[in-house]
């Protein structure tokens, strides 16, 4: 059973924050909002949560996985950033846009894209994950929490479809497949981030999602 932790959206409680990071640590993997979706995720750099975080969604290994960033600098750790990608992602961050880049050396095999060594990085507008990224000193997965309506099979639940949840349904449905639960007493949103692929020489957006209007004017 999962352990809920309430943390205030605008002033998160330095304790809480310590204690989300500590589990995150010791291999947790949680549920938590975002800026567009809420998302589950863990510790980018524990494998055994990664590999829970695939289980959950049912992902094969080469797909790959988005993970949240604390900024800019943060980025170009696990990633080449080129100067048009640069110019592009400064005005665009933090926000609801996930940026697919070469990944580096740091980015580990079970997250980024086996054949085209990509990764999806974001840098969120939303306090609680800002200070969940400082705290933690690592990058966080995040993957949609949207899950179908069926019910699990041995524990895991398939991905035909999608269904619209309440917060309070959605921590039900997953209160027994994650090990934390932060709850801002913020609702779900169904509204999923942008994605801009700076991979090649020109940038493409392959996802309309919220801001790609603004997304638009640099792509």
């Amino acid at each position: 059973m999962a352990k809920i932790f309430s943390v205030h959206p605008d002033n998160p409680q330095p304790r809480r924050i310590e204690e989300i990071k500590t589990a995150l640590s010791d291999g947790a993997v949680m549920l938590y909002p975002t800026d567009t979706v809420y998302a589950i995720g863990c510790d980018l750099n524990a494998k055994s949560a990664v590999e829970r975080v695939r289980k959950i969604k049912q992902l094969a290994n080469d797909k790959p996985l988005t993970f949240l960033c604390s900024s800019l600098s943060n980025v170009a750790t696990y990633a080449n950033v080129s100067d048009t990608a640069y110019r592009i992602m400064k005005h665009l961050i933090p926000g609801p846009y996930t940026f697919l880049l070469p990944a580096t050396k740091l980015v580990p095999r079970l997250v980024q894209s086996p054949k085209r060594k990509t990764t999806g990085i974001r840098v969120p507008n939303h306090k609680v994950c800002l200070e969940l990224l400082s705290a933690l000193g690592n990058p966080i997965i995040s993957t949609s929490a949207h899950l179908p309506p069926d019910e699990t099979n041995n524990g895991i639940l398939g991905v035909e479809e999608e269904q619209i949840l309440s917060r309070v349904e959605l921590f039900d449905r997953l209160e027994g497949l994650v090990d934390v639960i932060v709850d801002t007493g913020e609702e779900p949103s169904y509204e999923v981030s942008t994605i801009l692929d700076l991979t090649g020489e020109e940038p493409m957006m392959i996802r309309q999602g919220l801001g790609w209007e603004r997304a638009a004017a640099w792509v």
